[in-house]
């Protein structure tokens, strides 16, 4: 008896880019408008901001994987139950996308941003890497988004330039802020009154720029000084732009 083994299937890590969908590559769309399976985290009871992107670029009918945080902010990171939970989740979101793979299945992850850069991805990628084909597509990143909306360059010749989550303590950030030449601060959110005090400590304050929703229709940009007292969402970035060697 021929028993014809079947080729598993590739995952691909598909980066969606800030959020304008005319900024998607043209590989991201090519796959999108192929796809058969698509996988994609979001919070409960929210459609997930990867699927908000590719609204309207997926076949009719398409297969869709929503992946449901048990936990985002409603437990502390340093809490263990925060890592064992999470932990738990990519492990049994990479055995449904393996157990697709194996069936000779292509599934498509959407990834905001880039798939590698901070990216939810990233733990399935691991999980995944060595049992069934992984592919990443990768894409603009919301930091490029960010300070290219504040019109200025963000690095002049020799600049260092830091990307640093607000999630740090903030002695670290501080530290961090003195010694780089530009700035990136991911992760505002509840951070955004610690994020500030560092900058002021850093003597960075007033060079700071907060870019809320770049790329995406209700974007918003303004020097950080005049943004006192406000709550920033989750798509926020702190941008502070070198100011190194020129010709």
């Amino acid at each position: 008896m021929n028993i014809t083994a079947t080729k598993p299937g590739t995952i691909w890590g598909v980066g969606l880019g800030p959020g304008d969908p005319d900024l998607m590559s043209v590989r991201a769309h090519r796959l999108l408008g192929q796809a058969r399976h698509v996988a994609y985290f979001r919070k409960k009871g929210r459609p997930g901001h990867a699927r908000c992107i590719v609204e309207g670029l997926l076949p009719p009918d398409v297969r869709e994987i929503a992946m449901e945080y048990p936990v985002t902010t409603e437990i502390p990171l340093t809490d263990p139950r925060y890592n064992a939970l999470l932990s738990a989740f990519y492990a049994d979101c990479a055995a449904q996308l393996r157990a697709l793979s194996q069936a000779g299945q292509e599934v498509l992850v959407l990834a905001e941003g880039d798939p590698f850069f901070y990216g939810s991805f990233m733990h399935l990628y691991d999980r995944l890497r060595d049992a069934v084909p992984v592919r990443v597509v990768p894409a603009i990143t919301g930091m490029s988004a960010a300070w290219a909306a504040t019109g200025q360059p963000i690095t002049w010749g020799d600049d260092v330039m830091a990307t640093l989550m607000g999630t740090l303590p903030e002695d670290d950030l501080v530290d961090r802020m003195c010694r780089a030449d530009a700035l990136v601060v991911m992760k505002i959110g509840r951070n955004i009154d610690k994020i500030r005090r560092a900058l002021r400590r850093a003597g960075r304050f007033d060079a700071a720029w907060l870019v809320e929703y770049a790329a995406m229709p209700n974007q918003t940009v303004q020097k950080l000084s005049e943004a006192e007292g406000r709550v920033t969402p989750y798509f926020s970035i702190v941008i502070v732009h070198g100011q190194g060697r020129r010709p």
